[in-house]
């Protein structure tokens, strides 16, 4: 088993020089680097950052002035039988969007970028809202009908973009689905180990990744992933219905708690990330250029605006117009990462482990994120005879975070897969590749105590091929998205036709 395991890991160590070079192109060149200011720049950053600029400016920055619009937009009640409500999307997409990223994303950023990671998290966060609004914008308007339910996302309307050409969509679905199934083992591997280290933490024992333990946890998460995905968009909306709104509230009044009790380092706080934005430590690896890449490219794992993917989410849902889904997912990022990578900041910069005045050997536990994590929180925590109690439940919520975005990737792999074809049993061996396939894998990959770790670099490969896929459409479609925001605002909201802009689409006649 072990020489299988060492096998797949080493194949997959072509992956890793692949996703460095498309994440930090054309840093890879010297002459590039030689460019002041602009050499500090990888293109997928300018790619990202930039697009986000735009469309804030374009849309008169929308996500400002319509936040309010889009909190009353995710409370508004569904009126027909067809699809979910706008707060079951909105919940769904949140499922996707906090998940380990979170915890891990934001605790990695910090500590290869410094403190001031968090800030340009910050930064792609508010432009990256009004991206957020712009690829919702349109799977809700190229969203098509399917039974009693709504498909749709990047490739429907990429395929309609360009020119309703079927190959786009069948290349598009495939790159998601690729990215989808090639996440699942990474986020298999989250909630297994957090849901040990719950158990370990409260029965203050360490288990064998071979005990019965370990063999318990991997059957229960192989079954309870199979029977929610099999229930489809509304079995797993059912599941994260609940699940998110616990999780968030749980972890919010734990971080928020720690945070007050610790109110004397929160000046700290801020003046590491403002100034570590823009001169960060030595002993962080130093750059400028280092410090932004990290704040974006964690932001982005996290929030997920510019990669397409909680664009099927945006487009299960009834809405009267549109850019209603389009306000709600804009409020998703604020919410992943203004407030919750934002809570988790707080927990590793106050703690500042890495000066050892928490007498921690930095060194020693950098390379291990979940350690600098569970480290941080037990050196904010007063007294030793709460950690075990704390980082019990916030290891369960880091797991409730890895499993809804364990079957929200799944599901959303179905729903991209519908653009290649509706057969009911395509969709099946979709379902059956995620839940029967890649998420057992992950499981074994635990049980052979393998940390496999050239396939985490699968994860930012396929999250920047996906924003390669994305962006560029988005950037076509720009002209139909503003056509589509001014038609809301002049008509303040009313119901939307497309043949009002010009434009004729399958569902909104």
């Amino acid at each position: 088993m072990e020489s299988l395991f060492n096998s797949v890991n080493n194949f997959f160590e072509f992956i890793v020089p692949i996703s460095d070079f498309m994440w930090n192109f054309p840093t890879n060149f010297e002459w590039y680097t030689n460019i002041p200011i602009l050499g500090n720049f990888a293109f997928s950053i300018l790619l990202l950052v930039g697009t986000g600029i735009y469309f804030s400016f374009k849309t008169k920055f929308v996500q400002v002035r319509r936040f309010k619009t889009g909190l009353k937009s995710i409370l508004k009640k569904k009126t027909g039988d067809i699809g979910i409500s706008p707060f079951a999307a909105f919940l769904l997409s949140s499922a996707m969007r906090i998940g380990p990223g979170n915890i891990i994303g934001v605790t990695y950023a910090v500590s290869v970028g410094g403190p001031g990671a968090i800030f340009w998290m910050w930064v792609s966060a508010f432009f990256g809202m009004s991206i957020a609004f712009s690829e919702a914008v349109l799977a809700q308007l190229f969203k098509e009908r399917k039974d009693k339910e709504f498909v749709g996302g990047l490739p429907f309307y990429g395929r309609k973009i360009f020119g309703n050409k079927c190959w786009v969509g069948i290349f598009l679905s495939c790159i998601f689905i690729i990215y989808a199934l090639f996440n699942l083992p990474g986020q298999t591997f989250n909630l297994y180990t957090s849901l040990a280290s719950t158990i370990e933490n409260i029965t203050h024992q360490t288990y064998d990744r071979q005990s019965i333990v370990y063999y318990v946890i991997g059957i229960c998460i192989i079954i309870s992933v199979a029977l929610t995905v099999f229930g489809g968009i509304k079995g797993v909306t059912r599941v994260t219905d609940k699940l998110v709104p616990i999780m968030a509230c749980v972890y919010g009044l734990i971080v928020i708690s720690i945070i007050l009790i610790n109110a004397r380092l929160i000046p700290f706080f801020f003046i590491s990330v403002f100034k570590g934005a823009f001169t960060p430590e030595a002993i962080f690896g130093g750059g400028f250029g280092m410090c932004l890449a990290h704040g974006v490219k964690r932001g982005l794992m996290s929030n997920e605006a510019g990669q397409g993917t909680i664009t099927m989410a945006a487009s299960t849902c009834e809405n009267d117009h549109p850019c209603e889904q389009g306000f709600i997912q804009a409020i998703g990022v604020f919410l992943d990462t203004m407030i919750i990578c934002t809570m988790t900041g707080f927990l590793i910069v106050m703690a500042h482990i890495w000066t050892g005045e928490a007498g921690v050997a930095w060194e020693a536990v950098r390379e291990s994120k979940i350690t600098v994590y569970t480290t941080s929180v037990a050196h904010l925590v007063p007294g030793v005879g709460w950690d075990s109690f704390i980082n019990a439940i916030l290891s369960l919520c880091y797991a409730m975070f890895a499993f809804t975005t364990l079957i929200g990737l799944v599901l959303f792999a179905e729903i991209s897969a519908n653009r290649i074809t509706r057969d009911n049993k395509f969709i099946m061996v979709i379902r059956g590749l995620g839940s029967i396939i890649f998420v057992p894998f992950g499981v074994l990959c635990v049980l052979a105590g393998l940390e496999l770790g050239n396939v985490w670099y699968i994860s930012d490969m396929v999250n920047i091929m996906v924003v390669y896929a994305n962006i560029p459409i988005l950037i076509v479609g720009r002209k139909i998205i503003l056509k589509v925001l001014d038609h809301y605002e002049k008509t303040d909201g009313k119901k939307f036709v497309s043949e009002d802009i010009g434009i004729e689409t399958e569902y909104w006649k």
